[in-house]
């Protein structure tokens, strides 16, 4: 589906533990003898044996020999969690823990310089060069590392080199500038001349616009940017009956393929996925005949933190978990909205995650969107921690049918109607000005539900998140008992905001 669907290049998988060796006291005496690391080839295979035999992977989880193999074949960098906690301010002691781990890693690196890559500010965990098996072995033995991943071990663009699977399926990576004209059926026109998705009626947002419209609440979008042609996510973002609100652009992607490059790209969306998400959440009400979103009068702070939905790299990885902390830290957020995602679990993006949620945000992830042939498996990273608000798309007038390419299970939270029996998706603004487009799968119903929450705090300002989650709970089509696969199901906004 091009630009409209939340494309992951694989069979996506629920995350479930693998189990190490239970040699684990011999490893380093049997490992250290394999002095060749495996190819991307074989690292992939085995990766995708064990998420079909077991339903996971975890580099966790695997053998020193496999890790350090994935470590190699990604550019020798390795990322690093430690401490007794993600949070660097709840360790008095992690500069000394920090220093003790790089310390170990110039012991068996034999060298002193190039070592470090970078040390978060806020969070435990470091990046570092590493070359050397016996330098994982070493590592894995300390008791205070949390975590130790390859750090720009890429999965997908290995899969679509050496996969049979990837070869033959669709690869747009959510990315697309098209623009296509609305069908009639598809919208209401509202005052003072905007178009209203048909989903707004599905949900009720219509009619909750008469109790609350999202003002005073911001919205946080970790996405591929916003595009700076689009106005109505610019300079009229205020236009028609939006009002007294505001719109912040950053960017924390590095466009480059080596993880030692540095400066960012800036906020501009050069993908064409951000740009929509933004127009589903928060466009303005406006009086060009344009389509309008959720919560019309909420604040945004949107960044580019990567360059596609599929969080392969390091680039991709860093500024995802950069972007979830600078939010953390913004006292005026109080939703994050990512529809991004990677088939296992990125310790990094795992601590700025746990990190926002620490600072009270209440965050809404997507479910997965996958090609046709892989929409039978489960919700995807980090939707599936409990941290987030996993959100999947479903038909037009169910709760329990999730749309042709979307994913569904245990741990998703609530649905959004985004696909028709006609095949259309949901109106947003296109990338270029004055111009609209269709988007689709868990990406759009995701970013949806994202101003359905701000229109329930606005209603509500003084609310904590789990007020707000709980509200949302009792307006959907299962409470007070979640279905097994669709959580609480589609939110009647209206019941929600009054």
């Amino acid at each position: 589906m091009r630009k409209n669907v939340f494309y992951l290049l694989l069979l996506f998988f629920v995350f479930t533990a693998c189990n190490r060796d239970d040699l684990q006291n011999n490893v380093a005496s049997t490992e250290i003898t394999q002095k060749d690391p495996l190819t991307a080839k074989q690292i992939n295979e085995k990766i995708n044996e064990t998420i079909k035999t077991k339903g996971r992977f975890s580099w966790n989880e695997s053998s020193d020999h496999f890790l350090w193999s994935g470590i190699f074949q990604g550019n020798k960098i390795a990322s690093i969690g430690f401490g007794s906690s993600f949070d660097r301010s709840l360790d008095a002691d992690n500069k000394a823990i920090e220093n003790e781990i790089l310390d170990l890693i110039k012991k068996y690196e034999g060298k002193t310089d190039r070592i470090l890559l970078s040390s978060d500010q806020y969070l435990n965990q470091i990046d570092v060069a590493i070359e050397k098996q016996e330098t994982v072995i070493a590592l894995r033995k300390m008791k205070n590392i949390r975590y130790l991943e390859p750090a720009d071990y890429r999965y997908f663009e290995n899969e679509k080199q050496f996969g049979a699977t990837a070869k033959s399926s669709s690869s747009s990576s959510g990315c697309g500038f098209e623009s296509t004209a609305l069908n009639a059926a598809d919208y209401t026109t509202v005052s003072p001349n905007a178009k209203a998705p048909w989903s707004f009626t599905k949900h009720n947002i219509i009619n909750a616009w008469s109790y609350s419209t999202g003002a005073g609440v911001t919205i946080g979008v970790i996405d591929s940017g916003v595009s700076p042609e689009q106005s109505l996510l610019g300079s009229s973002f205020n236009n028609g009956l939006s009002t007294g609100r505001t719109i912040s652009k950053n960017g924390v992607y590095v466009d480059s393929v080596w993880p030692w490059s540095t400066g960012y790209d800036g906020s501009a969306d050069k993908c064409g996925h951000g740009t929509s998400m933004a127009s589903a959440a928060a466009a303005p009400r406006n009086n060009q005949g344009q389509p309008v979103g959720v919560a019309y009068n909420a604040n945004l702070v949107t960044y580019r933190a990567a360059s596609n939905v599929v969080l392969d790299g390091y680039h991709e990885q860093n500024g995802v978990k950069i972007a979830f902390t600078e939010l953390g830290n913004n006292n005026t957020v109080k939703i994050i909205s990512m529809s991004m995602g990677h088939i296992f679990s990125v310790g990094k993006i795992e601590d700025g995650v746990k990190y926002a949620y620490s600072k009270g945000k209440l965050i809404f992830c997507a479910g997965g969107t996958s090609t046709s042939f892989t929409n039978f498996v489960g919700v995807i990273f980090p939707a599936w921690m409990p941290e987030t608000q996993a959100i999947t798309g479903v038909k037009e007038n169910t709760s329990n049918q999730k749309c042709d390419v979307c994913h569904s299970g245990s741990e998703i939270d609530f649905t959004y109607q985004m696909e028709r029996g006609s095949g259309s998706n949901i109106p947003v603004l296109s990338y270029y000005n004055g111009q609209t487009d269709y988007v689709g799968g868990s990406s759009v119903a995701t970013a949806s539900t994202a101003g359905i929450a701000a229109l329930v705090w606005a209603k509500n300002p003084s609310w904590t998140r789990d007020q707000v989650i709980n509200k949302m709970r009792q307006s959907a089509t299962y409470y007070p008992t979640p279905n097994s696969d669709y959580g609480y199901g589609n939110i009647n906004v209206l019941q929600a905001v009054q």
